[in-house]
């Protein structure tokens, strides 16, 4: 499609559960002050093996009256929080109870590493024991790895596409991009968009297999460490995000706030090894999405980074954006600040990101004092937050199975 048939599109609500709050003005109080999530995870201590103890989780967060035991019997955690953060970005939007929600016009794009685990583990008993007890006909329902956007499309009766995005930590970044080129094309005029997880002690076993988890267990405030010389791991954590994202014309048809242009999107594969990134093809997607926004790198103001603390990652991701930026543009990861939510980060990120873009200030990277020598000399923001005017940023997403991913936004000035 040529760029001159390419329809705008523009954010125009957003609603987020996160472990550092649920509305911004807790999370830049949190952010500005260096406050992190971070929590021992004492529950965790009961399994065998598991080296991690750490965790960040979700605070808890008010339902409505119509959450109850019929609209609520096929949603797990990650589905209630998913379906929640929609709600939320609808009401933002101005459209929550809007009949163009259910015209066909609008539809869903969303996506969570899996399903509920607990449903899972059900069915793990039923093949250890021999047995269906426990399992009901919601059971498949929480468990499956598309419940989020499934139980967020029959909550508010969407009727236009679903696309579901399971694809570990690009979840969120993809059901953004996803969405972006579907109202592009003409194809959708809105759509809710984002991405979900819910916190357990099995994803922490992922990754400790891995040797990437973090086990400073009794120094929970200064972990993770992304791009720290002294990093040990990641810390996993939970939420979810969905934004309202629309097609210009029809925003500005209706009179809505508009927060941020949505201006590039590119994903690609590595295609060489599941859990080892590869610097070029993580600059391939960076470009790729500079090239769709009809952008130059000098264009970017601030790169928010996915720095999960990870060796190999930190590494891998920082080499991939000197190829690129050099050592000019400032760069932040905020899972210093709630640790690696997978499936939920590619959106909390690009939100918060945005809305430090419009105050103009980003925060530091959480419990960065040496960077490490092995990653390459960026600018990365330190001893606080910085202020800076910019009117482009780019939010940066890398997962498992070499999917990487890069979203473009631009300060709303129109």
């Amino acid at each position: 499609m040529s760029a001159a048939n390419k329809r705008r599109v523009v954010v125009t609500g957003m609603g987020a559960l996160s472990p550092l709050g649920h509305d911004w003005a807790t999370v830049r109080e949190r952010l500005r002050e260096g406050h992190t999530a971070i929590r021992v995870m004492e529950e965790w201590k009961d399994y065998e093996g598991l080296s991690t103890q750490l965790g960040s989780t979700v605070p808890p967060f008010e339902l409505p009256a119509h959450y109850n035991r019929k609209t609520m019997r096929s949603m797990g955690r990650v589905a209630l929080m998913a379906t929640r953060a929609s709600e939320l970005a609808l009401e933002d939007a101005g459209l929550l109870g809007d009949p163009f929600v259910k015209s066909g016009q609008m539809g869903v794009s969303f996506g969570s590493s899996a399903g509920t685990p607990a449903a899972i583990g059900d069915f793990g008993r039923m093949m250890a024991e021999k047995s269906t007890e426990g399992i009901n006909a919601n059971t498949y329902i929480k468990m499956m790895s598309h419940t989020a956007a499934v139980n967020i499309g029959v909550f508010f009766g969407t009727t236009g596409r679903i696309i579901t995005t399971s694809s570990a930590c690009t979840s969120g970044s993809q059901g953004l991009g996803y969405a972006f080129e579907a109202i592009q094309s003409g194809k959708q005029l809105a759509m809710l968009a984002g991405g979900a997880e819910e916190l357990d002690a099995t994803q922490a076993a992922v990754f400790d297999t891995l040797f990437a988890t973090s086990v400073k267990n009794e120094t929970p405030e200064l972990t993770p460490r992304p791009f720290d010389a002294q990093r040990d791991g990641l810390v996993l954590g939970e939420g979810a995000c969905t934004f309202v994202l629309e097609e210009l014309g029809h925003a500005r048809a209706r009179g809505a706030r508009i927060y941020a242009e949505l201006i590039g999107f590119a994903s690609n594969s590595d295609g060489t090894h599941v859990t080892h990134p590869n610097p070029a093809t993580m600059a391939q997607a960076m470009r790729m999405a500079l090239d769709d926004a009809g952008l130059a790198p000098e264009a970017v103001g601030y790169i928010n980074a996915h720095g999960t603390a990870t060796d190999q990652g930190d590494i891998a991701e920082s080499q991939a954006t000197h190829q690129l930026f050099g050592q000019q543009v400032p760069i932040s990861t905020l899972k210093g600040y709630m640790g690696h939510t997978l499936g939920a980060c590619g959106a909390l990120e690009a939100w918060m990101s945005i809305e430090m873009m419009r105050e103009g200030w980003f925060a530091a990277n959480a419990n960065l004092s040496q960077p490490d020598p092995r990653c390459a000399a960026l600018d990365y923001i330190m001893d606080g937050p910085r202020a800076l005017q910019t009117d482009v940023i780019m939010s940066n997403n890398f997962a498992f199975g070499g999917i990487n991913t890069s979203l473009i936004f631009r300060r709303w000035n129109d």
